[in-house]
């Protein structure tokens, strides 16, 4: 595409494209004449990703520069950048949203029918009925886009992983959950007001939900670098046991 296709699609002036690639936000684009520079999609993601960087986390150019630069180098850090803009948006908590019915519901977070039975059954997803409509909350709702989000990246049905994982995983964090509110309010009852009760309460459950976050990141991590250690040791093995196949009897 052209300049001007791409600064209507993001909606910034073609003097800022420039001024991101002069900065070395934005890689020099490939030129198919004297004045005529082809952007291709990446270049679309890219503009959108700093705006947000700047919109939503009100960072300078400069620290943008050094995030797209270690994003780059990171399959993670590119997980990351995506998964945070789009789950854990600060608004979402100051202003969160409900919604009624189960069909608006499917339609905002794109989870099927069957498997929206299933996650309700298994109390991931466990709406408030008021009359006789179903109301999911902020957290019911990012919990369904997360579930889409997870058979889109390989971890489906299709590929495999077994779904009840899920239900497993609600009963053991279940289990965390009241053992974390048992250590907690047993050590408050009594020595707080109600009011003072409430306010300290939402505030360690913020604490310890980014707690648990990073414990799982710090664990995973671990974990993965265990399993590729043995995959490396298999695969060294089997190459090893190919090579001792193909040598010449009498080999010393």
């Amino acid at each position: 595409m052209k300049i001007r296709e791409l600064s209507e699609r993001t909606r910034i002036s073609k003097e800022t494209v420039h001024y991101y690639i002069r900065e070395g936000l934005l890689p020099k684009p490939r030129k198919r004449g004297r004045n005529i520079a082809d952007y291709n999609e990446s270049y679309v993601e890219r503009i959108r990703l700093i705006k947000e960087l700047q919109d939503r986390y009100f960072l300078p150019l400069a620290v943008i520069k050094n995030i797209l630069k270690n994003q780059k180098k990171s399959s993670e850090g590119q997980s990351f950048l995506g998964l945070r803009s789009e789950y854990f948006r600060p608004v979402n908590q100051l202003l969160p949203h409900e919604i009624e019915g189960e069909e608006a519901f499917r339609k905002e977070t794109g989870v099927g029918k069957r498997w929206l039975g299933k996650m309700e059954e298994w109390a991931i997803i466990n709406p408030e009925v008021r009359g006789e409509q179903k109301v999911y909350s902020q957290d019911d709702i990012t919990l369904g886009k997360l579930i889409v989000e997870m058979d889109e990246s390989g971890i489906g049905v299709r590929d495999g992983f077994d779904p009840e994982a899920l239900r497993h995983y609600r009963d053991l964090f279940r289990e965390i959950v009241v053992m974390s509110h048992k250590y907690y309010i047993g050590a408050a009852l009594g020595k707080l007001t109600p009011e003072e009760f409430s306010k300290r309460i939402v505030k360690g459950r913020e604490i310890m939900s980014v707690f648990f976050y990073h414990l799982y990141r710090k664990l995973s991590r671990e974990e993965y670098k265990r399993i590729l250690s043995l995959m490396e040791e298999e695969a060294k093995g089997a190459e090893e046991e190919g090579e001792g196949k193909n040598k010449p009897v009498g080999y010393v």
